[in-house]
């Protein structure tokens, strides 16, 4: 396997073997970053800021807030930062990485005009469209009455889409005319997602699976990761309010080498390409949500960073060191690097708090997380935890339960035998991950 050039030179000048790493973010897509790079032979310190109750074990929580572009550059400075890693969304869109990149600092994530794709959702449906890349028609509006008209003109089922980052919640299928008008005023009469909702997409309802695409990308060449399938809506089912994921699954079974193939020739590729010809090259990790439909894969939206909890599937797959692909995508490297993984099935069911995507209590008390860690296999990822007297639960999404199998029902087995394990008050969790692969006989 090809590797990339071990010599990193960091501001202050001279080569290292060894890199610092600071990631940046606090969930559970942070945390699994953090295990896998932590088994890199040439990690030196690693860093998480802000981090939370578990990357606490495997890296030093840095109390700096991911939005914090400028306090993280001088954390970066000060303490030889050889490679950031960006998480979530907001630092992106806030331009964390313009900021670094001003300082002469290595970071892995795209500059703020690439991230608009998804930031703005407005803007990424305006690209898909003027680039033939397949997607649901749609409509933009700044108005409530306008879109509340278009809405009751088109009629259901139809899709009500908040244009800004909203932490994943802010798309809305509406399959009664009912629930389309009550997104409406949600989104852009109550502010539920405050800017976010000053755009509205409007666009016509897809029929099918959702399937995650994730692609590495170093400004010229591009790596499909495998297919992953996320769990959006908080019920069995797909019932409820979407969230911001609660569990996924890794390959996707059904989806075949040559469906993949035209993802990314009809969809990745030229969303690349849109980028570059816009002078908004994407360097990081390009996610585009799709819907497998009867005419084909179609764009429902793209995201510019690792999705979560699609990473802590990944990296429990990964073979090849996270360190060397980070790196090679930083370098523009990409094409010099074979990306291995490892065969068999990863999966994440996620532990919620009680009332989330709503409203929920903090800090209540959690066990359990030892002995389900026992089980072969199983690896717990954090997310909305933190340490106090004891290890308490700090966020909506809380834990990600992840397991490995052969099989997908062997994965799935050991997930669901490790979360049994664990308990909090009001803990919530699905209890159908994975079930339509293993309904369509996988």
């Amino acid at each position: 396997m090809a590797k990339t050039d071990k010599q990193h030179i960091n501001k202050k000048g001279g080569g290292t073997m060894i890199s610092n790493i600071l990631i940046i973010g606090s969930g559970g897509r942070e945390h699994a970053l953090a295990w896998k790079l932590a088994q890199s032979p040439r990690i030196g310190k690693l860093y998480v800021a802000p981090g939370n109750g578990g990357t606490r074990d495997i890296a030093e929580n840095i109390a700096i807030e991911a939005t914090d572009a400028r306090g993280l550059a001088r954390f970066a400075e000060k303490n030889s930062i050889n490679l950031t890693v960006v998480g979530p969304d907001d630092p992106l869109a806030f331009g964390v990485v313009d900021v670094f990149q001003s300082h002469g600092l290595r970071i892995f994530g795209p500059t703020r005009v690439a991230a608009q794709i998804e930031a703005s959702k407005a803007f990424a449906k305006r690209l898909m469209r003027d680039s033939d890349i397949p997607t649901a028609p749609f409509r933009i509006f700044r108005k409530h009455e306008s879109a509340l008209e278009y809405v009751r003109k088109h009629g259901a089922p139809i899709v009500v889409k908040a244009s800004g980052l909203a932490l994943g919640k802010g798309a809305y299928p509406c399959k009664t005319l009912a629930k389309a008008e009550k997104a409406l005023a949600e989104i852009m009469l109550e502010r539920a997602y405050n800017q976010a909702g000053n755009e509205v997409i409007v666009e016509e309802f897809l029929n099918g699976q959702e399937v995650s695409i994730h692609a590495l990308c170093d400004g010229k060449t591009s790596i499909l990761l495998p297919t992953a399938q996320d769990h959006k809506p908080i019920f069995d089912g797909d019932k409820g309010k979407n969230t911001g994921g609660m569990g996924t699954i890794a390959p996707v079974p059904w989806v075949t080498d040559q469906t993949l193939r035209e993802v990314n020739e009809q969809i990745v590729r030229p969303t690349l390409q849109a980028l570059t010809k816009k002078g908004k090259p994407f360097t990081g990790c390009l996610y585009p949500g799709l819907k497998m439909t009867d005419e084909g894969p179609k764009v429902l939206e793209y995201n510019a960073r690792f999705g979560d909890p699609e990473t802590q599937s990944y990296m429990r797959l990964l073979k090849t060191d996270l360190l060397d692909v980070l790196d090679a995508c930083v370098d523009g490297k990409l094409a010099d690097l074979a990306v291995e993984w490892n065969s068999g099935f990863a999966v994440c069911v996620v532990l919620a708090s009680g009332g989330y995507p709503g409203k929920y209590k903090k800090e209540i008390p959690i066990s359990g997380i030892t002995e389900a860690e026992k089980i072969p296999g199983v690896v717990v990822f954090h997310a909305g935890t933190m340490c106090s007297d004891q290890l308490r639960t700090s966020g909506g999404r809380v834990l990600g339960v992840t397991a490995i199998g052969k099989t997908l029902q062997k994965a799935l087995d050991r997930a669901y035998e490790a979360v049994r394990q664990i308990k909090f008050k009001d803990m919530q969790y699905r209890k159908d991950i994975g079930a339509k692969a293993i309904a369509m006989g996988f």
